[in-house]
């Protein structure tokens, strides 16, 4: 007996305010002076967002064009706005479904990460077994980078004219810093070797590129490997089948007037039964063309002062007799 009460003192919590649940408590009590005053603030603070973010929505300019299957397409536009710099340049796809699990973990985090040991056969090393079907060529010589991720990146390029007086002059496109900050200076690294073309010695590039990975960009050599920002762009997968990412800013803005799009199409989605566009928008403190966050925002502020409303009439009719 002596020993069951011992074992129960042991057990027993410590005599604190925290352990015996003594701390002092405080429960609002939500009367109607209280709920209804604080549904018209919040349906008034939700309008008033919503209408700048509707207004400031309608004010930005999105041209989308739609692409054919053409192995070159020459496209001739019109842009009806002049917005202020800069202009964003996008391509999309359509039907390609880019969170597929499989599909989005084909990819060996070593070798993006620069490490060597990944590249080629070293020991026991060897890509990771995610990338399959993607590790090696017909010849077993590893694929770097490897994996279906990798593999399917977007390569058509485009080139944009400005028609003035018949003569056609180039708009420069602006490729820089266009992939996620993290993407490139955390998440991705190039091997440490000068020049970059001795790491991928032993390797080949994947199957469905036109180059290797230290000639994506031949006019900048800081722009190469896997920190290349239209692939750290791909690499960056997109959670909706349907969507588009940024290609090339446009620093200047479009001024109003015609314009001459040059794409080289070589990627094909047929196969997969997508579609192609291209897109040119400018952009607010809000991002992009949104309206629906703008709607979303007056629906629920108008759905606030409504119940608000409904809840006042409810308490005047049940309540206030009562209380006289």
């Amino acid at each position: 007996m002596q020993k069951k009460e011992n074992q129960e003192v042991e057990n027993r919590p410590d005599n604190t305010a925290f352990t015996q649940q003594r701390l002092p408590a405080w429960q609002p009590i939500l009367s109607a002076g209280i709920v209804i005053p604080l549904f018209v603030l919040v349906g008034l603070a939700f309008i008033g967002i919503g209408v700048a973010l509707f207004v400031t929505s309608r004010n930005l300019h999105v041209l989308e064009v739609w692409k054919n299957n053409l192995l070159w397409l020459n496209m001739a536009l019109y842009v009806f706005f002049s917005p202020q710099g800069p202009v964003f340049f996008y391509y999309g796809l359509t039907n390609y479904f880019q969170n597929q699990r499989a599909y989005g973990v084909s990819k060996d985090y070593n070798q993006l990460s620069g490490d060597l040991d990944y590249f080629t056969f070293f020991f026991s090393i060897v890509p990771d077994s995610t990338c399959k079907p993607y590790r090696y060529d017909v010849n077993n010589k590893p694929i770097v980078p490897c994996g279906s991720l990798a593999n399917s990146m977007f390569n058509d390029t485009f080139n944009l004219y400005q028609m003035k007086n018949g003569v056609k002059e180039e708009v420069p496109l602006d490729g820089k810093g266009i992939s996620w900050w993290t993407d490139y200076n955390i998440k991705y690294r190039n091997p440490s070797v000068n020049p970059l073309r001795n790491a991928f010695n032993g390797t080949v590039k994947p199957l469905y590129w036109s180059k290797p990975a230290y000639e994506l960009d031949p006019t900048d050599t800081a722009n190469n490997g896997f920190i290349n920002q239209d692939f750290l762009v791909w690499m960056r997968r997109s959670a909706l089948p349907n969507f588009r990412k940024l290609y090339r800013r446009i620093t200047d803005g479009l001024p109003a007037g015609n314009y001459s799009l040059e794409i080289s199409y070589n990627y094909p989605v047929i196969a997969f039964d997508g579609k192609k566009k291209v897109a040119f928008s400018n952009v607010s403190w809000m991002g992009g063309k949104n309206e629906f966050l703008g709607i979303a925002y007056l629906v629920i502020g108008s759905l606030c002062l409504v119940m608000s409303v409904v809840m006042l009439i409810i308490y005047a009719k049940f309540k206030f007799p009562e209380e006289d």
